[in-house]
């Protein structure tokens, strides 16, 4: 057949053979194309069910399986040249390992992406997590693709080596940071919006996880830029969980006297004032407590008030107001607030004793 038409075109059977298999293929990557939106188009319809993924996973099939298929029948229909035969053999088993290693990556891609839908915290793991996997799975292909065709890769092996372990020492803080990030992205010990505290005394608001530093901005308006190394080594203190209400503990001292039930009445009164009078900030659940703690001072009786703010930062306001009316109602009331005071007592007897006599002074 193949003969009859180079005779009729007056051109060669390996044209013919050539043009024959270039149709086979352009007819593949057509109905491939349009397979593929169509299957595209399914995958959005049933956004957020199992069919989505169902079709997610076919999406990316029509097109390699049909380019082999239309290969392999040109090579089992036409009687091809040796060579043609060779290169169609190569480009047959390259789609193979294409279609081997490109769906289980998909699979577990979509399977990550899925995963980041319904845990949005793992929704910034997810997309590095999949460059990771694709990068992976496209090595490991291009690895398996030069090996059987015969191309030594000891040279690039030992040149890759030797490379490797010079990037690492290199960029030995730079990766160290990396995957402290990634930790502190899975894990979730700190999130944007977050107030914390370090064990190193650094603290404010995080406003930023990257991957090689974390951001604070602090209280007064400046930025901290922790490495993710460092942060994720430190002792945090979380303010904003497991929520963002918190107690604050405000210390009174009144003068040595002073009826403790009676202070206990005067503090809770100022505080259920300022939460009838709605007080930014002070929140009424939790009741306040007063505790006779830590009790006897060295010169005054010292209560703790305890209150509930609404977050870290409305401690501030909410104990300067309440500091102004417990002052204000101490001095209606007559309850002194003492301050430190120290009594020094001489022993005349036992410094006139101390004293020598008086020399006597009669001629």
């Amino acid at each position: 057949m193949i003969q009859d038409l180079a005779q009729t075109f007056h051109v060669t059977a390996t044209v013919i053979s050539t043009l024959a298999i270039a149709v086979m293929l352009v007819v593949a990557l057509v109905v491939g194309f349009v397979l593929s939106r169509i299957l595209r188009h399914w995958t959005r319809k049933l956004k957020g069910t199992w069919g989505e993924l169902f079709f997610a996973l076919l999406e990316s099939l029509p097109l390699p399986l049909l380019l082999l298929a239309a290969l392999y029948t040109g090579m089992e229909l036409l009687t091809l040249p040796h060579q043609y035969e060779r290169i169609g053999a190569k480009l047959i088993f390259a789609l193979l390992i294409l279609i081997l290693f490109y769906f289980p990556a998909k699979v577990v891609i979509l399977f990550l992406r899925r995963l980041g839908q319904r845990e949005p915290h793992m929704e910034r793991v997810a997309q590095p997590a999949a460059f990771l996997i694709r990068a992976l799975f496209a090595v490991l292909a291009v690895i398996i693709l030069l090996e059987n065709l015969g191309i030594s890769l000891t040279a690039v092996w030992t040149t890759l080596g030797v490379g490797s372990v010079a990037v690492a020492l290199a960029l030995q803080e730079t990766l160290s940071n990396f995957f402290a990030g990634l930790y502190i992205v899975a894990d979730r010990p700190v999130s944007p919006g977050d107030y914390i505290k370090l064990d190193g005394g650094q603290e404010g608001f995080v406003t930023r996880v990257g991957w090689r530093s974390t951001v604070l901005r602090t209280l007064a308006n400046n930025y901290v830029v922790i490495p993710n190394s460092t942060l994720s080594k430190a002792i945090i203190t979380n303010y904003s969980l497991p929520e963002s209400r918190m107690s604050y503990v405000m210390p009174v001292s009144v003068a040595y006297g002073t009826d403790p039930a009676r202070v206990e009445s005067v503090l809770l009164e100022v505080v259920e004032g300022a939460i009838r009078d709605r007080l930014d900030g002070l929140l009424a659940e939790p009741a306040p407590l007063l505790r006779f703690i830590p009790g006897f001072g060295s010169s005054s009786l010292d209560f703790s008030l305890i209150v509930q703010v609404r977050q870290f930062t409305d401690q501030f306001p909410v104990q300067s107001e309440l500091r102004k009316r417990i002052l204000k109602r101490f001095e209606a009331e007559g309850i002194e607030m003492p301050f430190p005071t120290q009594v020094i007592q001489l022993d005349t007897k036992a410094r006139a004793a101390d004293e020598p006599p008086p020399k006597n002074l009669e001629p």
